[in-house]
C-alpha cells in the first residue's frame, strides 16, 4: 500500500508539472510543488523528482532554474542573448561597455520551457543583493523584456534621473517605489514612482559553477 501512496504521489507531480506549464509557459520549481500539492517537505519532493528522473519521465539540469522537463518536451531549444551585466548591489551606470549591450557579447543555447516560447534575454549578475533569492555574484538572470510588474517580483529597474540600473524586488504603493535586496545586509532603495522604470521582469536563473 506504502508503493501506491507515493506512485499516487508522483503522478500527482507529473500533473502539476504539466498543468503548471500550461498555466506560466514555464516550469515549476521544488517550492512551487511542495506548495502546490502541500507535500510534506521539500526533500520528499526532490526524491520523487529524482525517481521521476531515472525512470526517464522528466528531465533536469540542477545548474539551471526551473529546469524541470517533461519527457515529452526534450529537445527543444532556443537562443537567448546575454546582453551584458546587471548590479545586484548598487545600481550600476547605463548604458556602458559594461552594463546593457545593443549586441550580444554570448548566445546561451536554453531549453525552451525556461524561455516559455517568449522574447528573452540574459544579464550577468554583478553583487551580492540578492543572494537570498539564490543569486549570486556571477551567475546569470533570464529576462522577460516587460516594463510593468507585480509587486515582489524581480525585475531590473532603471532609475531615471541618475541613469542606473539594478536587479531588486519591485514594490509600489501611493508613496511610490520600493527596490528591496534579498540580502539583510542591504537597505531597500525607496523612489518616487516617477523616477523608477521597470526593463525586465526574471524568469529564470542559471548559477555558475
Amino acid at each position: 500500500m506504502r508503493q501506491i501512496g507515493h506512485n499516487d504521489t508522483r503522478e500527482r507531480i507529473l500533473k502539476y508539472i504539466h498543468d503548471f506549464y500550461g498555466r506560466h509557459d514555464y516550469a515549476p520549481t521544488v517550492r512551487d510543488i511542495l506548495k502546490g500539492l502541500t507535500i510534506s517537505s521539500t526533500a520528499v519532493v526532490q526524491h520523487h523528482l529524482n525517481v521521476l528522473q531515472r525512470e526517464g519521465r522528466i528531465h533536469r539540469d540542477p545548474e539551471v532554474f526551473r529546469s524541470i522537463r517533461l519527457a515529452e518536451k526534450k529537445g527543444r531549444f532556443a537562443p537567448v542573448p546575454v546582453l551584458g551585466t546587471i548590479a545586484a548591489g548598487k545600481p550600476i551606470p547605463v548604458p556602458s561597455a559594461d552594463t546593457w549591450a545593443t549586441v550580444a557579447d554570448d548566445i546561451l543555447e536554453l531549453p525552451q520551457e525556461i524561455t516559455g516560447g517568449k522574447q528573452v534575454y540574459a544579464l550577468r549578475v554583478k553583487g551580492l543583493s540578492m543572494i537570498d533569492a539564490l543569486i549570486d555574484d556571477g551567475d546569470i538572470v533570464i529576462m522577460e523584456a516587460a516594463n510593468t510588474a507585480e509587486n515582489g517580483q524581480m525585475v531590473a529597474a532603471w532609475l531615471k534621473n541618475e541613469r542606473e540600473v539594478t536587479l531588486k524586488r519591485y514594490y509600489r504603493d501611493r508613496t511610490g517605489v520600493t527596490l528591496k535586496p534579498a540580502n539583510r545586509s542591504m537597505e531597500p532603495i525607496h523612489q518616487p514612482a516617477e523616477n523608477v522604470e521597470v526593463q525586465g521582469r526574471v524568469v529564470g536563473v542559471i548559477r555558475k559553477l
